[in-house]
């Protein structure tokens, strides 16, 4: 524990399990910041109240909380004692685009057969060699999501294909993720004027171009670092001035140093007091 914060983060070997982060928050609270993958949480200890998609939103009793990539979101501790929480990040293989809106309009999942199917995959996945175990448990998870999901899908509507300039300012910055780009070069590139620009992309995103650019960044920094790259070289491959520049940002966003975030769990089995039933 250190200032009132603990962190366990690695990559298992399962696919579509892109990574594990168990963290003890007492007063650390996000900024508003987007994934580029599915983000499931539970929430062992306390509560989070957060924002997404510009709708107050809070993770009460034993709810399971799904939020989806590329929607802005934040994060702070609802009760005095913090929270201590279990996420799982899952790529696009366990849930595809077209789960997006139904997750935005209903995030916490109120649902005690989901809850303990994630729990038990949690135990799985902190213990080594039990990977057929965690990928059924996985599967178990993705389908209950989809079936909790799908009623709430619209038929496909007539394909848009000029979503905005604010969409292609988005692709811009994750073509550029690295390299950067100022916003004069954007409006060139767009031809849109500097400040149409910024404003575009508020009112689509719920947040500005240069957070979402650090978000993103961090997104990378997260999986180099999982990777197993020293943090010094993480910073220029994830797009940072620096590593100071790193720590700063990576401190906002994940409430710890890159230097610390990559630890296994604690306790491999039962940890949070999740039990190993049978596949269920």
């Amino acid at each position: 524990m250190v200032d009132g914060q603990q962190v366990s983060a690695w990559r298992p070997p399962v696919p579509g399990v892109v990574e594990v982060f168990h963290a003890h928050f007492t007063e650390h609270a996000y900024p508003m910041h987007v994934h580029d993958v599915w983000t499931l949480l539970i929430v062992d200890d306390g509560a989070i109240r957060y924002d997404l998609d510009r709708h107050r939103r809070g993770t009460p009793g034993d709810t399971v909380s799904l939020l989806p990539p590329q929607v802005p979101h934040n994060g702070s501790p609802a009760t005095a004692s913090g929270f201590r929480k279990r996420v799982l990040y899952l790529d696009l293989t366990q849930l595809d685009e077209t789960f997006i809106g139904p997750a935005v309009d209903g995030p916490d999942l109120l649902d005690p057969l989901l809850r303990r199917r994630v729990a038990q995959l949690h135990t799985a996945l902190a213990a080594p060699g039990d990977e057929l175990e965690a990928q059924s448990r996985l599967a178990l998870v993705r389908e209950r999501l989809r079936t909790r999901l799908r009623p709430r899908l619209l038929p496909p509507g007539p394909r848009v294909p000029d979503r905005g300039v604010a969409h292609d300012l988005r692709e811009l910055l994750d073509a550029r993720l690295v390299r950067g780009v100022t916003l004069d070069e954007a409006a060139t590139l767009l031809h849109a004027h500097p400040t149409h620009l910024v404003r575009a992309f508020g009112a689509a995103f719920g947040i500005a171009p240069h957070q979402y650019l650090t978000a993103r960044r961090v997104e990378r920094a997260r999986r180099l670092l999982l990777d197993g790259q020293p943090p010094g070289h993480v910073a220029a491959a994830a797009g940072f001035y620096d590593q100071s520049h790193l720590a700063r940002h990576f401190k906002r966003l994940v409430g710890t140093t890159p230097g610390r975030f990559v630890r296994p769990p604690a306790i491999r089995r039962g940890s949070s007091g999740a039990s190993r039933p049978s596949c269920g």
